[in-house]
């Protein structure tokens, strides 16, 4: 017998669904998108800016106790400020009047990002009368230090001998993609750090700036000793002091202590008046 019309309506409403949730069940079973060459799963540079996995790992101190302790380091000490893409077109002009002086811009991570608002940043800093530099966002498990290093100066990373423009940071910190140390071994650790100084170096003339906190320096290199005698330290740690240092350094150059406040991005402190800002810059 004919199946009626409203027979034949359901059969197709059944199929119709039967095919969807076919459907649903293959879109289920694709694999997240793999990884490009040079950038792990699930790459998010816009979301990674110098101290942007500290807060998680090491948590911020008693602000009340911070704020009375950079009331007095205000007296002797440089106010300055990093930034990213994160805070896309900064007002620079109003920073340098909210007593900025000198910032940290990010120009690179891996071998295949560039800040899109790094030429705003960078060079509205200069315009504005501040010192800045620009920095790498390191990932050590995509490739070596060298080729980082080499990418990083081609797209920012560079210096010149103006008085305006600091040393080229190398920010290595917490892996925002997977294990802490990158599955890297402490001494493979070092030898990233070192091929990437080095290499920095060779291209420039400074040895970078290293930003980084003292908890991952001795979990992550086991707490070597071996570049303070050359590169600058820029430690971050939300709280009232800059606590212990990493080995080999005696004191900071720069201490991000917050990663909000009165200026754009994260608050940063230079170790010495303006003075010692525009030594640093001149080599």
């Amino acid at each position: 017998m004919p199946a009626s019309g409203t027979t034949r309506m359901l059969r197709r409403a059944a199929t119709a669904a039967a095919s969807a949730a076919l459907l649903v069940g293959v879109v289920a079973a694709v694999p997240a998108q793999a990884a490009k060459p040079g950038e792990p799963a699930n790459f998010h540079p816009e979301r990674d800016f110098a101290g942007s996995t500290v807060a998680a790992h090491e948590g911020r101190g008693d602000t009340a106790r911070t704020a009375s302790t950079l009331a007095a380091l205000a007296v002797t000490q440089t106010k300055g400020m990093d930034v990213s893409s994160y805070q896309g077109n900064v007002a620079w002009s109003t920073a340098y009047a909210n007593g900025g002086r000198f910032a940290y811009v990010k120009a690179t991570e891996g071998t295949s990002y560039t800040n899109a608002y790094f030429a705003q940043q960078y060079n509205g800093s200069y315009n504005a009368g501040m010192i800045r530099g620009a920095y790498h966002f390191a990932l050590p498990n995509v490739s070596s230090g060298a080729t980082q290093a080499a990418y990083f100066v081609a797209h920012g990373g560079g210096w010149s001998k103006d008085g305006k423009t600091l040393p080229p940071a190398l920010d290595i910190e917490y892996n925002p993609y997977g294990a802490t140390c990158y599955g890297l071994s402490q001494a493979g650790m070092v030898s990233w750090i070192r091929d990437f100084s080095n290499t920095v170096h060779t291209k420039t003339g400074r040895y970078p700036t290293i930003y980084t906190t003292t908890d991952w320096w001795t979990t992550c290199t086991g707490n070597n000793s071996s570049f303070g005698a050359t590169n600058p330290l820029w430690i971050a740690r939300y709280s009232s002091s800059v606590g212990t240092l990493p080995a080999g350094w005696s004191y900071q150059t720069i201490w991000q202590y917050a990663d909000a406040g009165t200026l754009p991005g994260d608050q940063n402190y230079f170790n010495g008046a303006l003075d010692r800002v525009q030594a640093l810059a001149n080599g």
